[in-house]
């Protein structure tokens, strides 16, 4: 099914072509324009742009005086908005062009601004103008500053479509015979999970091999999931109040949902679930007559809670006893509206500072094959996108080596897309970028699912259904849905690369899950490679020919379509077959354990809130180290600079007395304690 875009419009990776509109190095639709030599590099054009903004990096040594500016509080706040700077050269052209606003396009949250500007995230600005500016104008005379490095139009992404996106409702209910190792009714149409060579109550459905899944069965004897792995769904809204998704749902305990303070201080009012960064709010949503579903689908897929005795079961949504692994809902699509460029790269950074290690992301642009007479190209090479979206690669790089925890199970976080639903020989960007784990789909057989797109850019394959091949809508993925999604049954039907593509997110997350359990220590790229690895081999399914019916679902037979699997497929459909316990064997093999970390604390002071001086205390999750059940002996080498407690939950909590550095033993473990004062709350200076 095809969908005329727009430049920079995106659609949603199911049922339908997927992307982010764009065009390739040769359609010069991306392409910026290198200034004066000494200049900023205009790095996209100015088609579809916002009326009266740009995005602008300034150059590192301008950033004590962007701090002079007084941009030094959380961005979108009435304080965070300046009309000058204080830097002449920039404030003087402004002038001249009608520039009256000025903010940093990350908030500052004082956990994580450290690693902000490490990074230097913190020199990317929003530059607001009169409305009447003609904004290419004015990218022409900024780029021409010495003070700036790069100028980028500001852009709202979009879903190009959503009636390309279609849901068969589904209605799992008890019954007698329900066969697998939770009592979710749902559980025996998930063939995707165990497949048996056949579901219940539809003897039509054909092609279906048992065994050709993601190996749920055997891998759910060894871990359930784990609730201190979050997922951030980049898409639209996850219900999070679905009976199914709930108790799996990622809570920030600091906020009140539909406050409009900002309580814990990350920059961000009312975020309890997530942020929704279509509209600016702390508020989910998903009850738009235009919303899908999607977010709330591929939710499911990750974390539905699994032996509730209620709908279907999710990958890793743990075993009944509050053990899945959480879901946190940054919300880019709302309805009608798409974010802006600005707003989608605080949503990966957001992620990255609450908590997540895995970012689950079912959409992408179009491909570099993408039929230029129904959409404009994408991009065609890791350096096209390196080039022409910068800010966007900046942030994912972000996630990359700054999610997770270094003294936990990973060190930084995996990013996850979906290759595109083109049937093209070419995955899409943003996922076909050599640092992200990107997804192609397979049918309920194993082999490649007809819409998907496959070849270079391509990592790994996973389950997301082929009704076209298996004649049947249940030859799709079910999962949760919206009540506006579902006709009300609240479950249903889907297929696509974004449905693959949370099996492999939910895959790292079980992975992780298990990892923790072993108490295993790696760094992200060590388990992007592992998750790479861990698969089975799709050589023997990728030969002879495959018979489908093209657009099935509306027209039945009358359109059958052959193709040449080892002509078309063979070795292009990533390492191959996603596999848990090929990923649990891999982590087996992991010699790295997690060790007693390096602690540091903040000192009391008198200027201090003295009524609970707990909160200063740092935490140290003891348990990560060692075997449950041993018993814990620890001590603090000089008593006088540090003591030690355990919370109410089993952690180890450390309290400094006065400055200075000592040692912390623990069993044959030591690490070293570190006290100052003037530092932030969690010890950092």
């Amino acid at each position: 099914m095809k969908n005329i875009s727009n430049t920079f419009a995106i659609i949603l990776s199911a049922s339908a072509i997927v992307g982010l509109s764009s065009c390739s190095k040769a359609d010069s639709a991306l392409n910026g324009t290198a200034k004066e030599e000494n200049g900023a590099i205009i790095v996209n054009n100015a088609e579809d742009a916002l009326d009266g903004e740009l995005i602008i990096k300034f150059r590192p040594e301008l950033s004590n005086l962007l701090d002079q500016a007084g941009i030094g509080t959380k961005s979108g706040s009435a304080d965070n908005k300046l009309r000058r700077l204080g830097i002449r050269n920039v404030d003087d052209l402004m002038d001249i062009i009608g520039g009256y606003e000025f903010e940093r396009v990350f908030p500052v949250n004082p956990a994580t601004e450290e690693t902000t500007r490490k990074e230097g995230l913190h020199l990317w600005y929003i530059v607001r103008f009169d409305k009447n500016t003609d904004v290419q104008d004015a990218a022409s005379k900024l780029s021409r500053l010495g003070e700036l490095s790069k100028i980028q139009f500001q852009k709202t992404l979009k879903k190009v479509s959503h009636t390309g996106i279609k849901t068969t409702p589904f209605e799992p209910v008890k019954r007698a015979g329900v066969s697998g190792p939770y009592n979710d009714p749902g559980l025996d149409y998930q063939w995707n999970y165990i497949n048996k060579g056949s579901i219940p109550d539809d003897v039509n459905i054909i092609n279906m091999e048992a065994g050709d899944d993601i190996n749920c069965s055997e891998a759910w004897q060894k871990c359930n999931g784990d609730p201190s792995v979050i997922v951030a769904i980049m898409d639209e809204g996850v219900m999070w109040s679905h009976p199914d998704l709930k108790a799996n749902m990622w809570v920030n305990e600091d906020e009140i949902y539909r406050s409009s303070k900002d309580n814990d201080g990350n920059g961000y009012k009312g975020d309890v679930y997530g942020y929704n960064f279509a509209e600016d709010t702390g508020i989910i949503s998903w009850s738009s007559t235009v919303d899908t579903g999607h977010g709330t689908h591929i939710a499911g897929t990750i974390a539905a809670v699994n032996n509730n005795n209620l709908g279907v079961c999710g990958i890793a949504g743990g075993s009944g006893n509050g053990d899945g692994v959480r879901i946190m809902s940054i919300q880019i699509f709302s309805g009608d509206y798409g974010c802006t460029i600005a707003n989608e790269v605080r949503a990966v950074k957001y992620a990255a500072d609450n908590g997540a290690t895995i970012l689950q992301c079912s959409w992408g642009y179009n491909s570099a094959l993408a039929d230029p007479l129904y959409y404009s190209r994408g991009y065609a090479t890791d350096e096209e996108y390196e080039l022409y979206s910068p800010l966007e690669k900046e942030a994912f790089d972000y996630f990359i080596y700054h999610a997770g925890d270094p003294n936990g199970v990973m060190d930084g976080g995996l990013v996850v897309f979906a290759s595109g639903n083109e049937s093209a020989g070419i995955a899409s960007y943003p996922g076909a970028y050599k640092d992200y784990l990107c997804v192609s789909s397979l049918a309920a057989d194993c082999t490649p699912s007809t819409y998907s797109n496959y070849g270079p850019g391509v990592d790994i394959s996973a389950p997301g259904g082929d009704t076209d091949y298996h004649c049947s809508e249940k030859g799709g993925i079910l999962s949760t849905l919206t009540p506006q999604a579902s006709g009300g049954k609240m479950y249903g039907y889907m297929e696509g690369t974004s449905m693959a593509c949370p099996h492999v997110s939910a895959m790292a997350a079980l992975g992780l899950s298990y990892a923790r359990q072993q108490r295993k220590h790696f760094n992200s790229r060590e388990y992007l490679d592992m998750m790479k690895k861990s698969v089975r081999s799709l050589d023997a399914k990728l030969t002879g020919n495959k018979l489908f019916h093209f657009n099935w679902t509306y027209i039945g037979d009358a359109c059958p379509d052959l193709i040449d699997m080892g002509k078309i497929y063979k070795g292009k459909m990533g390492s191959g077959a996603a596999d848990i316990m090929a990923l649990f064997n891999n982590i087996d093999g992991i010699q790295t354990s997690i060790r007693l970390p390096n602690v540091y604390v903040r000192l009391v002071t008198e200027e201090d809130d003295n009524a609970d001086t707990s909160k200063y205390d740092s935490t140290v999750d003891i348990q990560l180290c060692f075997p449950e059940g041993t018993q814990l002996n620890v001590s603090v080498a000089d008593p006088t600079i540090a003591e030690t407690y355990f919370d109410s939950k089993g952690r180890l909590r450390i309290h400094g007395l006065k400055e200075g550095r000592t040692s912390l033993t623990v069993n044959d473990q030591t690490s070293t304690i570190t006290v100052r004062a003037l530092a932030s709350q969690d010890g950092w200076l």
